[in-house]
This record gives C-alpha cells, sequence and structure tokens, in this order.
C-alpha cells in the first residue's frame, strides 16, 4: 500500500487533472446506468413513489413478450433495412461521381452535407411537407394521374416506416458521401492502372477493387446506422403520437421507452425496456464486428 500511495503522489496532478471528467462520467454515466438497473425489480411509479414493490425478474420477462415492444423492434428494423440500403447506395453512387467531378466538387460536397448540419427538427418539418398530401410530391403525382388521390402516409400501416427512411436519407447521405469519399481517395491509383491494363471494365474495377477497398468505411458506417436508427426517437415523436399511432405504425423502442416512463410512470418497466435495447444494440454490434470484418480483413 506504501507504494501505491507513493505512486498516487507522484502522479498527484495527472489525478487532479482526469478528476472533473471521472466525477461528471460517475454522476451521469455510472450512477444513471447502475439505478437503471436497480429500477429494472421494482415496479416504481415515481408521481406515487410509496406504492412501490419488489417484483424481481418480472420487469425483465416482460420486457421478452410485450407486443408493444416487439413491434417497435419490427418497425425499426423495417426501417433501418430501407434506411441503409438507399443511404449507402445513394452516398456510394454520389461519392464516386463527385470522385471524378474536375471542377465544383467542393460546392457540390457543401450542397450534400447540408442537410447533415440542419436540425432534425426542420428536416423533419420540410421532408413532412414534401411527402404530405398537400405536398408538391404527391399533388404532382395526382395531376399526372399516377396516383388517384393523395394518401396520409401517417396513417397508412406500411407507408410510415418508409416514409420516415426516405426523410433519413435526404438528411443523412451527405455524411455517408464525405467518409466514402476519403475511402476513395485513398485507394492506390495503381491498382486501377494495374486492372485497365489487364482489361477490366468499369463495372469489373467497380466491384473487384472499389468496394473491397471501402469495406472499412462500409463496416463503420453499417455499425453506426444500425446504432443511431435503434435509438430514433425525434422523427416519430414529430410526427406521431407516443405510441406510434393508431397501428402503433410509427412506434420505436425509444419512443416506447419515453412513453412508458413519463405517460404510463413506470419507471421499473422503462428501465427494463431501455437496459434490453442496449443489450440489442451491444449484440448487434458484436455481431456486424464477426461477420462483416471477418470480409474487410
Amino acid at each position: 500500500m506504501t507504494q501505491f500511495w507513493k505512486h498516487v503522489f507522484r502522479a498527484r496532478w495527472g489525478y487532479i487533472f482526469v478528476s472533473p471528467w471521472v466525477i461528471l462520467y460517475a454522476a451521469f454515466g455510472i450512477y444513471p446506468l447502475v439505478l437503471s438497473f436497480y429500477l429494472t425489480f421494482l415496479n416504481y411509479n415515481f408521481v406515487q413513489p410509496e406504492s412501490m414493490s419488489f417484483v424481481g425478474l418480472g420487469n425483465w420477462v416482460r420486457v421478452l413478450t410485450d407486443p408493444m415492444f416487439l413491434r417497435s423492434l419490427f418497425n425499426i428494423v423495417y426501417n433501418q433495412a430501407i434506411f441503409i440500403f438507399l443511404s449507402m447506395s445513394i452516398g456510394l453512387g454520389t461519392a464516386v461521381l463527385l470522385k471524378e467531378v474536375r471542377w465544383g466538387a467542393r460546392l457540390f460536397r457543401t450542397i450534400y452535407f447540408i442537410p447533415t448540419v440542419v436540425s432534425v427538427v426542420v428536416v423533419m418539418s420540410i421532408g413532412g411537407y414534401i411527402a404530405s398530401p398537400q405536398g408538391p410530391v404527391q399533388m404532382s403525382l395526382v395531376k399526372l394521374g399516377i396516383m388517384a388521390e393523395p394518401v396520409f402516409w401517417a396513417f397508412q400501416k406500411w407507408l410510415a416506416m418508409p416514409i420516415l427512411a426516405l426523410i433519413n436519407t435526404w438528411k443523412w447521405f451527405g455524411i455517408q458521401t464525405v467518409i466514402l469519399l476519403a475511402g476513395l481517395y485513398s485507394i492506390d491509383p495503381q491498382l486501377y492502372e494495374a486492372a485497365s491494363l489487364d482489361g477490366a471494365s468499369g463495372w469489373h474495377q467497380f466491384r473487384s477493387i472499389t468496394l473491397p477497398q471501402l469495406n472499412p468505411q462500409i463496416l463503420f458506417l453499417l455499425v453506426m446506422n444500425v446504432i443511431n436508427g435503434l435509438q430514433m426517437f425525434t422523427e416519430p415523436f414529430m410526427v406521431f403520437d407516443l405510441y406510434g399511432g393508431l397501428y402503433h405504425q410509427g412506434l420505436t423502442p425509444v419512443l416506447y421507452i419515453y412513453a412508458t416512463a413519463f405517460d404510463r410512470s413506470n419507471m421499473g418497466y422503462a428501465s427494463a425496456i431501455g437496459l434490453s435495447l442496449a443489450v440489442i444494440i451491444l449484440i448487434a454490434t458484436v455481431l456486424q464486428f464477426r461477420f462483416v470484418q471477418r470480409d474487410v480483413e
């Protein structure tokens, strides 16, 4: 112990400068996590704290069989399957085109990146209006005779999540374009020259050189998209009620956590849902690193 305290004393200034971050992390990171885990074993209503009761693993078992939570997971998987495909496809296509642009490349990169820095609230307001029955898209389709009448997509069982995915694609494809463009610039041009000498077409070069060389960037974007998608809250919160609409078509796990905690005042069950979601995110991330990174290597 004497040697330990001597070491602490010698490094005292390091500990002093690090201590503010440690204290903040303990107060706003570790303590809420421990408290949430503790609450999962309780039926706790913060409006009536005196009615708190111990339920053991009851909240955890309930999460596994809760149809609302399972529906929220289905919704987010449905949404992210569309969003990831569209955003990464458009981002990659835009990055490939921007790499070939010789004039105005910076201007185009800025234009494509602007929605990324705009507030989600603003993007949802603009996107919601564009896709609304009175918006330019549906009105144009009706005038052209492609649609018989406008559709209130927010009240449709299967249209809500695709429309949200389209709006999110508009917002986030810019940052994916920038990351993929950086990856394109890191590819050795000699690989393309050698492939051209061997008679490889542009498509074969893209499939055999570009995509494999972009695997690290694609893995990073895939992991971040899945994590952010499972935590989606603002988008459905702006469009639907706390339970995702009449058919729960817009319900997401985080929206359900919010509704359970602050509408039903059941903090114990909300904590169980939140930690279950954290476990799902951890498992999804590990699986992606295990199976997708295998191709990267």
